[in-house]
C-alpha cells in the first residue's frame, strides 16, 4: 500500500457562539424529528425536549449524547455539543500516524492490498486520499502530477477535466452519482469545507459531446452502476462499495471511508489480472 498523505480532518465546525439548544433543535429539523418523537426516542419528555432547545433548562452531559445519538449526529459534531453545553469533549481526534492507531493502519493496509488486482483506497472527510493500493496507481497512469500532488482528492481528481475525467465513457452518469453522494455527505456533516469542495467539481466543465455519447447502442447491464472507464484501449468497468466504521470513538476513525472498485464484468476481471500476475 501507499500512504498519500497522514489526513487532515475538515474543520466541520458548528457555530461556537450558540447555546447548545438551538444547535440540537436544527439537528432536529434537519432530521425531520418532532420534539414528541425525539422525547419517545431518548426516554424523556416533549417538554423537557423544548426547555432544552429554547434554553430554559441545561441538559446533563448523558443527554446530550442520547439525543445526539438519537439525532445520527456526526462524533465531530456531538463533541461541539458537548462543548455548547459546558461539557468537554468526549471524542478524541488522533492523527492517523499515531502509534496509538498503529493497528487500524494495519488492519487497513491488509484489506486494500487484500484486493488487489482490484483498486481499492482510503479517504477522510474532505474525500483526500490517505491510503491506496496498487490498483487505484495503476488507473492514475498519465494523469498531471498537479493532480496528483498531496492531498490527493478523489473527487477533485475524478471530475477534474486534466483527471480522469476525459477517460470515464459514462462521466455524466458517474459524476451526477458522485455530487449526489457529496450532497447527501454535507447534509449529514454541514461542513463549509465539504461544501466548498462541493461547489468546486460542481463547477469543472462537462465536454458537450462527453465519453458517454461513445456508450454501445446496447449497453450491457449491470446490477448497479458502474464506472466505465479507458485504460491503454480497453474499457475497464467498475461497481464502488464503500465501508466505514461501526461505532467509532474517535473523530479521525469516524470520518475515514474505505472505497472498493470491484470488477463488474468478465473482461475486466481477465485484464487487471493479466496485468498483475
Amino acid at each position: 500500500m501507499t500512504i498519500l498523505a497522514s489526513g487532515s480532518a475538515a474543520s466541520l465546525g458548528t457555530p461556537g457562539d450558540q447555546g447548545v439548544g438551538p444547535l440540537l433543535r436544527a439537528w432536529r429539523e434537519q432530521r425531520r424529528v418532532t420534539q414528541l418523537e425525539l422525547a419517545l426516542r431518548a426516554d424523556s419528555s416533549a417538554r423537557h425536549i423544548s426547555f432544552v432547545e429554547t434554553g430554559r433548562a441545561r441538559p446533563s452531559e448523558e443527554m446530550v449524547l442520547r439525543l445526539a445519538e438519537h439525532l445520527d449526529v456526526p462524533v465531530r459534531e456531538r463533541n461541539a455539543l458537548l462543548l455548547a453545553a459546558g461539557y468537554a469533549p468526549r471524542y478524541p481526534e488522533t492523527p492517523l500516524d499515531d502509534p496509538a492507531l498503529g493497528a487500524l493502519r494495519e488492519g487497513m493496509e491488509r484489506l486494500i492490498q487484500g484486493y488487489e488486482p482490484y483498486p481499492a483506497l482510503v479517504v477522510d472527510a474532505m474525500y483526500d486520499v490517505v491510503a491506496a493500493n496498487r490498483g487505484v496507481l495503476l488507473l492514475l497512469d498519465g494523469v498531471p502530477e498537479s493532480l496528483l500532488a498531496p492531498p490527493l482528492n478523489a473527487m477533485r481528481l475524478t471530475l477534474h477535466p486534466d483527471g480522469l475525467a476525459p477517460r470515464i465513457r459514462n462521466l455524466r452518469e458517474w459524476r451526477g452519482h458522485l455530487l449526489a453522494q457529496m450532497e447527501r455527505q454535507i447534509a449529514l456533516r454541514r461542513s463549509k469545507p465539504l461544501r466548498a469542495l462541493y461547489e468546486e467539481v460542481a463547477a469543472y466543465p462537462v465536454p458537450e459531446e462527453s465519453p458517454a455519447g461513445r456508450e454501445p447502442a446496447e449497453p450491457v447491464p449491470y446490477f448497479a452502476l458502474p464506472m466505465r472507464i479507458e485504460h491503454e484501449g480497453r474499457t475497464l468497468s467498475f461497481i464502488s462499495s464503500i465501508s466505514t466504521f461501526n461505532t467509532p470513538m474517535d473523530v479521525t476513525v469516524a470520518e475515514l471511508a474505505i472505497e472498493t472498485l470491484l470488477p463488474a464484468d468478465p473482461a475486466t476481471v481477465k485484464y487487471l489480472h493479466s496485468l498483475m500476475s
